[in-house]
């Protein structure tokens, strides 16, 4: 099964399990190696001001979060054990995701040192408390920089599972 439709098996199987009115719209669903991320868009609230507004939606998804936790937590070890991942929880409203919940997952790296001089400048300036956050830290801002571009590649990636998948068996 390629990514495109595990997610969307995963997106059938989580709005056929939740609760009719949670959300508004489809959820999204984003699928890793590690983790199953459940993010649903809350009622955009109309406000006088934008102060007002902001507040109201911090007001709504910290009642959303409080109010739906145990029946988050019994829907997520239900998907865990069915699917083998973690499940994380967020929400959407008013254009702002917040996630509830994500996995924190350490990677290896090897890196020369000109490399580690940049993490170590970044620790040195305060941008980052570690190596590991400061590393975390250029991904993040790599990602931002670059999505449409990795989105292009992620295409390419499920192109490429698609292609693998209508090909010959036997090859590997």
């Amino acid at each position: 099964m390629d990514t495109d439709e595990a997610v969307t098996q995963l997106r059938g199987w989580f709005t056929g399990r939740l609760p009719e009115g949670w959300f508004e719209g489809p959820l999204t669903v984003v699928l890793d190696r590690e983790e199953i991320a459940v993010v649903g868009v809350l009622p955009e609230p109309s406000a006088e001001s934008d102060v007002e507004r902001a507040a109201m939606i911090d007001g709504l998804i910290g009642r959303f979060r409080e109010e739906t936790r145990e029946q988050r937590i019994e829907i997520a070890s239900e998907a865990e054990r069915k699917f083998r991942r973690k499940v994380s929880w967020g929400v959407t409203c008013g254009g702002e995701t917040v996630m509830f919940t994500t996995l924190s997952v350490p990677v290896m790296t090897r890196l020369r040192q000109s490399e580690r001089q940049v993490l170590d400048t970044l620790v040195a300036a305060g941008v980052a408390r570690s190596r590991s956050d400061a590393l975390a830290w250029c991904v993040r801002l790599v990602g931002k920089h670059t999505d449409t571009w990795l989105a292009d590649l992620r295409d390419a990636l499920q192109h490429v599972d698609r292609v693998r998948a209508a090909g010959p068996r036997g090859m590997d």
